[in-house]
């Protein structure tokens, strides 16, 4: 059985302490860099699954909890999506030497792009799952958005986990103003997109959209047609890690 890196803190200038698993690997391959989605953390199937391939072929991967989620400190509503990207860059920062490929799933994936627009010439390619960039414009109801407004949080069910799901005011906010569909994003990298199309939290239209507005010429959109939003049957994850083979053999050529 692969051994799992240890865990490990590293503090925010506020002495706010962030988890992370880092597993260095070869000098010639960038590390993997995967960012979980909203109120997920490290530990999932995928995040685990895709650091189990790394260590097989001797690819370096870090993992990561976002300020407030998983085992990291925190008061997860007082938490932004700025917030949560400058971890993901203080990670990279400071752990990281060489290139770097970030692999994002729902609200990671609009994390990721955020990442690599602040650190491009670290940025070598980069995988999309079911990517959710700016959520916080068509992921709710008008009414929705006024309550969050108004009482200062959105508190719903969720079908992912007995918590129930909470939206603050200072996420949303930060959220509406760093979005990026409504015009061409700056990316020049290898970028691949993987959406299932039975998703019914994130329409696989936005992987699309993503697509459409990166500068790069090396985008390709993969789409699982009856693949939910998790993708994390396991013929979703022989997808992804066949994906992701394919990034890492191509060149290394920062964005």
């Amino acid at each position: 059985m692969t051994n799992i890196p240890d865990l490990a803190h590293i503090a925010r200038a506020d002495g706010t302490k962030i988890a992370y698993r880092h597993r260095t690997g070869a000098a010639d391959k960038p590390t993997l860099v995967f960012l979980p989605g909203y109120m997920s953390d490290m530990e999932g199937g995928k995040a685990v699954a895709i650091d189990a391939w790394a260590a097989e072929h001797g690819i370096g991967c870090l993992r990561l909890d976002y300020g407030g989620c998983g085992v990291s400190e925190g008061d997860f509503e007082t938490q932004t999506l700025i917030d949560w990207r400058d971890d993901v860059l203080m990670l990279i920062d400071r752990l990281v030497e060489g290139p770097v490929m970030v692999i994002g799933s729902s609200m990671g994936g609009w994390l990721m792009l955020l990442v690599v627009l602040s650190r491009p010439s670290r940025v070598t390619g980069m995988l999309g799952i079911a990517a959710a960039p700016d959520f916080t414009m068509w992921g709710f109801t008008q009414e929705q958005k006024m309550t969050i407004l108004r009482e200062g949080k959105l508190v719903e069910t969720s079908d992912y986990g007995p918590e129930p799901y909470i939206t603050s005011k200072a996420f949303w906010q930060s959220g509406e103003a760093n979005r990026l569909l409504d015009r061409p994003i700056d990316i020049g990298c290898a970028a691949r997109f993987v959406h299932g199309q039975a998703d019914p939290d994130v329409p696989w239209q936005y992987s699309l959209e993503t697509a459409k507005q990166l500068r790069s010429a090396d985008v390709q959109t993969i789409f699982v047609k009856d693949g939910d939003h998790r993708l994390s049957r396991p013929q979703d994850i022989r997808l992804i890690l066949t994906i992701l083979e394919e990034l890492v053999s191509g060149p290394v050529e920062p964005n």
